[in-house]
């Protein structure tokens, strides 16, 4: 910013295009399905109002951050301040869970699920959700053992405490995250370029071996199907019980509305902000009206409709795709996790979320690449 008021030369970095081209797509779909709505429906200005000025501090913060000519250097040192300073909060957040700290007008839990500071605790969950790969890209990528040694500790304290907040959705997020991190680098170790030695081929062999084992296993596994199901219940908030039940019929009730009221439309959407009606549910007098989809791609489809849907893929897609490039699975790690809690949640309006789409644009262009293959190695 202080260098567009210096009237200097700016430099366009790869990573500012899809993120000009996202949000120039993205307002031009609001832009013309709120006219539209203005002139045949009825617009609910409070949440309107409120998503515009989201949207728009959003735009500005993404598009500043990736055009500047160090973006690389300067959001990898904003993610150790980040992942330093959640975690320090954490720690505080937990003294006033466990009652050794006190702090008027704060109640860290929401029944017996964990929240600290936030709203409720599905909020907290996400923020966890993306602080664990965060942490873990920036461990497995510095090169100072004292950082490495930071970062997992920051990664194991978050996870702890997303295990705190009971989420159902963390909790998937973080189980897939990891099978699919171990995977890619499992991955990249086999096919890493050198001679062949005892643990490489080991473990090629047991790749090889695990497809007939798990075959071969699978008579004793349908006969201990009940212990395992029970596990797995053992693991969600209320251990598969009433609560689960509703959270889900809930959730699929809002998702057809959605649909069905998106399609009412012609895919064109019904501008910024909620367009559905409470749910039909006992407390439904405490409810906001409209009410959101609580689904990350419904809730744009109804806002903006196809096009929107179609521009956040592409940006998602494109995050993913240059983190894949660059080699970064940490990274590829958080954008799954992205991608699998913004399915029962809308999430795009969160920071942290256009931070880490962001950071993950930055990072894998490849200027970023040569310069961080150009910094000499510490032994």
């Amino acid at each position: 910013l202080g260098r567009i008021l210096a009237f200097c030369p700016l430099q366009v970095p790869p990573a500012f295009v899809p993120l000009a081209i996202f949000w120039l797509l993205f307002s031009l779909a609001l832009l013309i399905v709120t006219i539209v709505s203005y002139l045949t429906t009825l617009l609910y200005l409070t949440g309107l109002v409120h998503d515009v000025m989201a949207y728009v501090l959003l735009a500005s913060f993404t598009c500043l951050a990736a055009a500047e000519p160090d973006a690389d250097l300067h959001l990898r040192r904003s993610a150790w301040w980040v992942i330093a300073i959640a975690n320090g909060s954490f720690v505080i957040q937990l003294g006033l869970a466990f009652g050794v700290a006190h702090q008027s007008g704060v109640d860290p839990w929401f029944w017996d699920r964990f929240r600290g500071w936030s709203e409720n605790p599905n909020q907290l969950a996400l923020y966890c959700a993306l602080f664990g790969p965060l942490a873990l890209h920036l461990a497995t990528t510095t090169r100072n053992p004292w950082a490495r040694l930071l970062a997992f500790s920051c990664l194991l304290l978050t996870f702890y405490v997303g295990r705190l907040t009971k989420s159902d959705t963390y909790l998937y997020t973080s189980i897939l995250s990891c099978l699919i991190f171990i995977g890619l680098r499992l991955r990249a170790w086999i096919a890493t370029s050198g001679r062949a030695s005892m643990p490489r081929m080991a473990a090629i062999l047991l790749l090889a071996g695990s497809l007939p084992l798990a075959l071969a296993m699978t008579p004793y596994a349908l006969t201990e199907e009940t212990s395992v199901a029970n596990f797995a219940k053992s693991l969600t908030k209320d251990e598969g019980g009433e609560g689960t039940i509703e959270t889900l019929e809930l959730r699929l009730y809002l998702w057809q509305e959605a649909v069905e009221k998106g399609l009412k439309s012609g895919s064109l959407g019904l501008g910024p902000g909620p367009h559905l009606e409470r749910p039909p549910v006992a407390d439904r007098q405490f409810l906001q009206r409209p009410f959101e989809a609580h689904n990350t791609v419904l809730d744009l489809y109804l806002q903006g409709g196809l096009l929107a849907v179609m521009a956040l893929v592409w940006i998602v897609g494109a995050a993913m795709s240059f983190a894949w490039r660059a080699g970064f699975d940490a990274l590829l790690v958080l954008g799954v996790s992205t991608i699998i809690f913004s399915m029962p949640h809308l999430i795009i309006r969160h920071p942290i979320v256009w931070f880490s789409l962001a950071f993950c644009l930055v990072a894998g262009n490849p200027t970023a690449l040569r310069r961080q293959l150009a910094e000499p190695r510490v032994s």
